[in-house]
């Protein structure tokens, strides 16, 4: 039977299919629907995991056991799982183990292009590239094969463009793959220097004779057409290639660590000139360029953004691109939503005229204007560490003017480590936890806070205000996101504390199954002033008349009564809609 899957549900499948008993994550854009997907596969434990060092730990700890096992994550989330992943490396696997990585070639939802490629180099782990859905589910299929066959973790890379993208695929039934028994190994998995030293001799051989084998393997193949062109490619970029250019001759590689270079020696003798059409980083080309093959590649494409079956018609033929359908509209920059409790924590910030160190979440759109806030954002986790870093630069008057925001599950993510390093070092810094009771940038996953786990069952809850003071911090207290007197006195008397304090912000995210929303805010147009004030809180329900005078649109209103905060002249009207 086929069906039409996303890349990350085919993902998904063929790890079922292959017969995957363990999978751990964290959720990441463009790879959260990997997890929720392999979670409604009973046959399979899965489980946000708080981050994703702990999601690669459970799935080494799995596969050492003796099953085949997963973790999946986004790009960035690889960096926090480096340290694991990189020592697997060394020590190999018991039961297959692969590692899926989405990047995100220009920029949708991150906050670098960094390239997988060049981290599996580095870590000596081997790389395979699906470039569609069916791909997606053989590729992962045939991962857990060549986990096992090379003692090896193998990183699965994929894109956002893959990620998000449907194609047919054929499902086949589970093969139920039988346990691995576990081996007492201490030279194979205690990575003590001595142990580590003769591994890393194990891994070179290993990338050795994967590159021989690499070269007559069905995952990378020649496809001949007109010889006076050929492209080396990979991934997504193997599609625009197809289309662009359907009659030139194609190296596809499904494997871009380690590369065949016998093949690709082969593939340049036949073909007269020769293109690297590769996403973000010149890591194939520059490897071509090092076997002394005359190539062409980045002088002619971009190292930046997502490329296309236009950019490459564009390089290589001349032929300049159509108008896309959306030139000459304008700009829809990305805004907090309505109703969001961000918002009224923003608007008391910006009153009080506080300087807002950001992190990884929704509220980063606070630095859009008009509300404007926001002013440094790093990665997960790093807001506390870097108003902590400002207060020991600068001392604590200083930071009397300074707060940090995070997400609660940013927050459990690694801002639970840098919270305790602020405590033990004595800094008098506040720390804003945005709590909306989800992580809602990569669309509403529970975590260890919520009561529920990946699957949805009851899960014990963590409580914020009891952890930060088992961590050390004395000066905790909850205020409803939108009670904005409340959180303005806190802030005040917070920011002006000698010691480290903790806010906790609490309101559920706007769009969360089963908020109900019973009021609405309407204008009253005799009263308004046509001021503007309201505007200013930054809603997107918000708008003016021909006349301006304030305008909601009632179709987007929540009903959570900020914009009447702003007005001191009565004009906004919250009025009961659903009876409660």
């Amino acid at each position: 039977m086929k069906k039409l899957l996303l890349g990350n549900e085919a993902i998904a499948r063929g790890a079922y299919e292959a017969g995957v008993k363990v999978s751990a994550a964290y959720p990441g854009t463009p790879s959260t629907e990997i997890s929720e997907t392999i979670a409604k596969y009973p046959e399979v434990y899965a489980e946000w995991s708080p981050n994703e060092k702990v999601a690669a730990e459970v799935a080494i700890g799995a596969s050492i056991s003796g099953v085949r096992s997963m973790c999946c994550m986004k790009h960035v989330g690889l960096n926090v799982a480096a340290d694991p992943l990189f020592t697997c490396s060394y020590t190999g696997v018991g039961g297959g183990l692969v590692a899926v990585v989405a990047d995100d070639p220009g920029l949708y939802s991150s906050q670098n292009e960094q390239d997988t490629r060049m981290v599996g180099r580095s870590a000596m782990i081997p790389v395979i590239e699906p470039s569609d859905s069916a791909e997606a589910k053989e590729f992962m299929k045939r991962a857990f094969e060549l986990s096992e066959k090379y003692d090896t973790p193998i990183i699965l890379r994929t894109t956002t463009r893959l990620s998000h993208s449907q194609g047919a695929v054929e499902l086949e039934d589970r093969v139920e793959i039988p346990d691995k028994p576990y081996e007492k190994r201490i030279d194979k998995y205690v990575m003590m220097p001595g142990m580590a030293k003769k591994r890393h001799l194990y891994v070179e051989d290993r990338l050795n004779r994967m590159a021989e084998d690499m070269a007559t393997d069905p995952l990378n193949r020649i496809e001949y057409g007109d010889r006076k062109i050929g492209f080396i490619a990979s991934g997504i970029a193997y599609q625009y290639v197809k289309e662009a250019m359907p009659e030139a001759s194609v190296l596809k590689l499904g494997v871009v660590n380690p590369l065949p270079k016998k093949l690709i020696a082969e593939f340049a003798k036949n073909v007269e000139t020769l293109y690297v059409f590769e996403e973000l980083e010149p890591v194939v080309e520059e490897q071509v360029r090092a076997m002394g093959i005359k190539v062409i590649g980045k002088e002619i494409f971009t190292r930046q953004g997502e490329y296309s079956a236009n950019l490459l018609r564009r390089a290589v033929l001349g032929v300049e691109d159509y108008e896309a359908p959306t030139a000459g509209l304008p700009a829809r920059p990305p805004v907090l939503c309505p109703g969001c409790p961000h918002r009224s924590v923003f608007s008391v910030m910006k009153r009080l005229k506080l300087h807002v160190i950001g992190d990884i979440g929704c509220y980063t759109l606070g630095a859009v204007a008009p509300i404007s806030v926001i002013e440094t954002t790093i990665c997960m986790g790093s807001s506390i560490s870097t108003l902590h870093g400002v207060e020991k630069a600068k001392g604590k008057e200083y930071i009397k003017k300074w707060v940090c925001v995070i997400g609660d599950s940013t927050f459990l993510h690694t801002g639970v480590n840098s919270l305790i390093n602020s405590a033990y070092n004595k800094s008098s810094g506040t720390v804003v936890i945005l709590d909306n009771r989800t992580t809602g940038m990569t669309g509403h996953q529970e975590h260890a806070a919520t009561g529920k786990n990946l699957k949805g069952e009851p899960a014990p809850a963590i409580d914020l205000e009891n952890l930060c003071r088992a961590i050390g911090v004395n000066r905790v207290r909850t205020v409803g996101a939108f009670d904005r007197d409340a959180l303005t006195a806190a802030l005040k008397e917070e920011t002006q504390a000698d010691e480290l304090s903790v806010i906790i912000c609490r309101a559920p995210c706007a769009l969360l199954k089963g908020n109900v929303f019973p009021n609405k805010v309407f204008v009253n147009a005799d009263k308004c002033a046509k001021c503007g004030a309201c505007i200013t809180c930054g809603c997107p329900a918000l708008s003016k008349n021909a006349d301006k005078t304030a305008k909601i649109d009632p179709e987007m209103c929540n009903g959570c009564g900020l914009c009447a905060s702003f007005c001191k002249f009565g004009a906004m009207e919250t009025r009961e809609v659903v009876k409660k």
